[in-house]
């Protein structure tokens, strides 16, 4: 199947990376000084699992020049630059062509489908610690890599998703077709958010986390907040999430950090606003008390950041 890949960040740039080295016929969308580099060079990836190394020839165009008619297409921007996309996938999609969005905000594929009512939009998430480490280079943090996707409906299902996992697994990454994607993205959201939280709180990398101590404990009340959420919403998790996370938490290097933590300290805008502020909102939808992110937004407001 031909792939499309709009983002070439940590995310979409690995998924890429990866995926091209197997063979699959993978275009990606970037912009600027990465765009040029990974033209010129190819797509540097500098990872802890699989040593550094260079990904080229590698496909990769921006929005304005790409042409072809992508079966699958990976969403991998920010949330901030998700508006973006939609005329763009308008343009270049068939029909037949699936969306599966990779974002850290929590119900982006039913947001993006009802901006797309002619094409599949599914769910999906990512877990990665990658970033731009510099223009043309990917800085892959970790062992973990696992993509999982899904529709929200059974009658949505089509044999092409099912093409996508083995495409991943092809390309050593965990695919996973989910039969719950409801509860499995919020899941992933149940670690991404109170990190970025309690990162942007105590002004932290992971290693402060790892550790015992003030940071940790707000994390875990962060994670029991998100839990409770998912009891309420419906989709309770099958792990328990506190003791899940953390062994994720744990695995990472204490370097590393959130993109919504990197992107305010560099000025940039964030996705503060779906990863903090939204679950305010979703306990006062839901009755569910979270004073810890009350605390945290509380805080962020003072700040300025919005």
């Amino acid at each position: 199947m031909k792939y499309l890949i709009i983002g070439a960040g940590g995310t979409g740039g690995s998924i890429g990376a990866y995926m091209t080295q197997s063979g699959k016929d993978v275009t990606l969308i970037a912009r600027g000084e990465h765009l040029k580099r990974i033209q010129e060079q190819g797509l540097k990836m500098e990872t802890t699992s699989k040593g550094n190394y260079t990904v080229q020839p590698i496909k990769a165009c921006d929005m304005e020049h790409y042409e072809e008619k992508p079966d699958i297409i990976f969403v991998c921007v920010k949330g901030y630059s998700l508006e973006d996309t939609i005329p763009f996938i308008k343009r270049v999609a068939k029909e037949s062509t699936i969306v599966i969005p990779i974002l850290n905000i929590y119900g982006t594929g039913a947001g993006m489908q009802e901006k797309l009512p002619g094409l599949l939009v599914t769910d999906g998430c990512i877990y990665i610690a990658g970033e731009i480490k510099e223009p043309g280079t990917i800085w892959l943090n970790g062992n973990i890599f696992r993509v999982v996707f899904g529709v929200r409906s059974p009658e949505e299902l089509r044999p092409e998703l099912f093409q996508v996992v083995q495409d991943l697994k092809d390309s050593g990454i965990d695919g996973v077709l989910s039969d719950n994607i409801r509860r499995d993205a919020l899941q992933k959201f149940a670690y991404v958010s109170p990190m970025a939280a309690c990162g942007l709180y105590y002004h932290v990398s992971a290693g402060e986390v790892q550790v015992t101590g003030e940071a940790r404990d707000t994390f875990v009340k962060l994670m029991k907040e998100v839990d409770a959420l998912a009891v309420a919403m419906g989709v309770p998790f099958l792990v328990d999430i506190v003791t899940t996370n953390l062994q994720i938490l744990d695995s990472l290097s204490p370097t590393a950090s959130t993109s919504m933590q990197r992107d305010i300290y560099a000025g940039k805008a964030s996705e503060i606003d779906g990863l903090i502020y939204e679950v305010v909102r979703m306990g006062e939808r839901y009755g569910v008390p979270t004073p810890t992110y009350e605390m945290i937004a509380k805080k962020a407001r003072e700040d300025g950041l919005m």
